[in-house]
């Protein structure tokens, strides 16, 4: 291959991307990321060509949208980028400003809320990979806390000799204010004064003297008003003070250049794992940008495909998508169903003008391109797609005067190329296929052009309004005609796509419509000749009626619907009916059992009252035998079950059910009503007609852990509670339950570890404890038992 070949290949893929517009979508994503860094990431976004790549880069994407949809967004720090400055930390003798100190302190700070969040997620196993190289350093940061204001000031806190020398600076200022302060308080040297004023100039104190009376008050001049009039003079009695004050000026200079020095060889010991961070946490940034894109554009992460194939549910363009957030008054975006089966090797585009043809070629290419970049995209769930690669797109006008080029020789060359590249795991989108020539020449042309990309496995999308190329694909295996939906009534197109027939152009439809002269609509349907225009009409008629039928469609998928879902009713009905009146027999005979034995039992106390001579032996003992015969017949009494009524219940707990006098195991809640297996049978019943045993059963294969707790459970207690480590929400839940369980076990005294931290947790137990009425006392620790790390709580009686 020739290096104007290589160049012009090379032309071809990055006119797709242009063609196909991935640089707008990658613009959406850089406005959605934090840091400079994260930006430069995402700036450099293109897609990949190895599918392990994309399948990491995908599966990382979708966890990042469940992670920010569950837990928020990631903290990444103040964004500045740090690498140029630690790359200067080769140099030894170096310095780092304490702005740039700030951004390491802000940058080791998200790595370990990063790295602590991404922990203890269950959504985001790949993440989490990303967050155990994180190296967060957290003595250096809290060393920069200490030393760094948040205005980037050194704080007295970075060493006690700064501390020792600016409290030193403090008192000799106020020495020599009080000295300026007497001067001109001094009646002796009243009117030397232009006014009792103490200022500041080279960074030692003077007063204003009026020029006129300067011999009246012995001093250093060190700078004169612009009028002349007045001298800023350091008398000769603050001469002393004002040196200590620039002596000792000069000690804290060089104790902050010594304090900025030690922070800076901190961190060039760990230059190298601090440029790993903020790789990292680029990345991150990256992942959450798409996540916030995902979450807006509504996108999601398709099946992808092991052979070349293509199945979108309600695509959206994702430009479209976004300019309609954007805008509310912009258009809507009406979805379509993109198909592309693996048998199908080309699809054939037809219809009017503006129906929307271009727009669905341009979806199906940006799609796969932004799946290749690990994008999710805007379709709907259950849709598959491969990663096609390359995607070649020929949509728009090649004409260049510049290069002699015409629009049809801009196509062909185009053409050429493609058919260069193209391999069976190519998508080759082309636009208006056959025009700008003789349409018998072009049509010939474009079709030979399919053929061979079908030779070559390729997969083809392509628009078109000649009737040859329709009635090929009609007729040919392998290709399929598809058609976008005009609406004749209001003349505007719908945008849905119809699979299986050829679309009509309704040039003549949308001309009659407008108001064209009837003349010359019938001059040309003569020029268009008796055959096309039947093979126009014949199209036009084909898609009203396959408009029609998929109308008839929806409402036929729509009455089925609801037939199955009164279906379903009638058969609940029908089990509700079942189980109530097994429910109403069992009681009947229980009852009759229940009579029969009082019966039995009330006859053989007659019996033992009467006279023995009232009755013969022989009809005594057949009646007796008769009652016990009857007896047997029916059920025993049941037995005497729990007595509480269940407020809640939760799948795998055994109930009682008093109408069967058996246990029954709950398989289902709805609300009120409770599904239950007993004896292998399902029935359903009220929580009214259910008893609850105490304390609850569950069956013994699983231990389900009830979700209102209406009494302690635990054998023991303990009066101490440890919150390391947890979040704020998690914290103040078990922190309630362990005072309500201190309270049951009448515990007075308790402790409550928390941890330092950076104070937020400790805050949070020490607000809530202030708000509980039970709560006598509560303060920190001695130094012994942990200090402020743990707080000591006493209960009142």
């Amino acid at each position: 291959m020739t290096s104007e070949n290589v160049a012009y290949k090379e032309k071809t893929m990055a006119d797709s991307l242009v063609q196909l517009e991935f640089a707008k979508v990658v613009k959406l994503v850089v406005a959605k990321t934090q840091t400079t860094y994260g930006r430069s990431l995402a700036e450099a976004l293109a897609p990949f060509h190895e599918r392990p790549r994309i399948e990491e880069a995908l599966r990382e994407a979708k966890e990042a949208a469940q992670l920010l949809q569950e837990d928020g967004p990631l903290s990444l720090g103040s964004g500045d980028d740090l690498l140029p400055h630690l790359a200067c930390l080769k140099t030894e003798g170096l310095r780092l400003e304490a702005e740039v100190l700030r951004d390491v302190q802000a940058a080791l700070e998200a790595a370990l809320e990063c790295r602590q969040k991404l922990l203890k997620s269950e959504v985001c196993p790949s993440l989490q990979d990303f967050a155990r190289r994180l190296t967060p350093f957290p003595d250096l940061a809290a060393e920069i806390r200490r030393s760094i204001g948040l205005r980037a000031e050194i704080l007295d806190s970075a060493s006690f000799e700064l501390a020792d020398l600016r409290d030193g600076l403090k008192g000799e200022r106020n020495r020599v204010k009080r000295q300026l302060d007497r001067l001109l308080q001094d009646d002796g040297l009243q009117g030397v004064f232009q006014e009792s004023l103490i200022t500041d100039r080279n960074g030692r104190y003077v007063v204003p003297v009026r020029a006129d009376h300067s011999g009246r008050l012995k001093g250093f001049v060190h700078d004169i008003s612009a009028s002349g009039q007045t001298l800023y003079v350091e008398p000769a009695a603050t001469l002393e003070s004002n040196n200590r004050v620039q002596t000792l000026l000069h000690k804290i200079s060089r104790e902050e250049e010594r304090i900025l020095a030690r922070l800076t060889a901190s961190v060039r010991e760990v230059r190298k794992p601090l440029a790993e961070n903020q790789a990292i946490l680029a990345r991150l940034d990256l992942r959450q940008a798409i996540a916030r894109l995902s979450v807006e554009l509504e996108a999601i992460v398709p099946v992808l495909e092991e052979e070349p194939s293509l199945l979108l549910h309600d695509a959206r363009h994702p430009l479209l998508v976004a300019a309609k957030k954007k805008n509310p008054e912009a258009p809507s975006v009406v979805p379509v169903d993109l198909r592309l089966p693996q048998e199908c090797h080309s699809l054939i585009i037809s219809g009017p003008n503006t129906g929307g043809k271009t727009v669905t070629l341009k979806t199906a290419g940006l799609l796969v391109l932004m799946v290749r970049a690990g994008l999710p995209i805007p379709c709907a769930p259950g849709s598959r797609i491969f990663p096609f690669a390359p995607v070649m797109a020929d949509i728009g006008d090649e004409q260049s005067i510049e290069e002699s080029l015409s629009t049809f020789s801009g196509h062909l060359l185009r053409l050429r190329h493609i058919l260069q590249e193209a391999d069976s795991r190519s998508l080759i989108l082309m636009d208006e296929l056959g025009t700008g020539t003789d349409p018998g020449e072009g049509s010939a042309l474009a079709l030979a052009a399919v053929d061979c990309l079908r030779d070559l496995d390729a997969r083809v999308m392509a628009t078109t309004h000649l009737h040859v190329i329709k009635g090929y694909a009609q007729l040919e295996a392998g290709v399929e005609n598809a058609a976008v939906e005009f609406d004749v009534e209001t003349l505007q197109p719908t945008y849905r796509l119809h699979y299986g027939i050829p679309g009509a152009s309704h040039a003549f439809t949308i001309a009659r419509r407008i108001g064209l002269p009837e003349k010359l609509l019938s001059g040309a349907e003569d020029y268009l000749g008796q055959g096309e225009r039947e093979g126009v009409a014949i199209i036009e008629r084909l898609q009203t009626l396959r408009a029609t039928l998929d109308e008839e469609l929806l409402v036929a998928q729509r009455l089925k619907n609801i037939a199955e879902e009164d279906a379903r009713k009638a058969r609940r009905g029908l089990d509700e009916i079942e189980s109530r009146r097994t429910l109403i027999l069992e009681e009947a005979r229980q009852q009759g059992a229940r009579m029969l034995t009082s019966a039995e039992e009330r006859l053989q106390e007659l019996f033992r009252q009467a006279p023995k001579e009232s009755a013969q032996p022989k009809q005594r003992a057949e009646l007796t035998s008769a009652v016990r015969a009857l007896h047997e017949t029916l059920p025993q009494p049941l037995p005497e079950g729990p007595e509480k009524v269940p407020e809640d219940v939760v799948s795998g707990e055994k109930l009682y059910v008093p109408a069967l006098g058996v246990e029954a195991e709950v398989v289902a809640v709805d609300g009120s009503r409770v599904e239950l297996l007993a004896g292998g049978k399902k029935l359903r019943q009220p929580l009214s007609a259910l008893r609850q045993f105490q304390p609850r059963r569950y069956v013994s294969q699983q231990k389900v852990t009830p979700k209102i707790r209406d009494r302690v459970e635990r054998k023991a207690f303990l009066p101490r509670l440890v919150l390391v480590g947890k979040r704020v929400d998690d914290a103040s839940l078990m922190l309630d339950r362990f005072l309500d369980d201190a309270l049951l076990y009448g515990e007075l005294n308790l402790e409550i570890v928390h941890g330092a931290g950076q104070g937020i947790l400790r805050r949070v137990v020490r607000e809530f404890l202030a708000g509980r009425k039970e709560v006598a006392v509560f303060q920190a620790a001695a130094a012994e038992q942990g200090g402020d790390n743990v707080t000591i709580v006493e209960l009142r009686h």
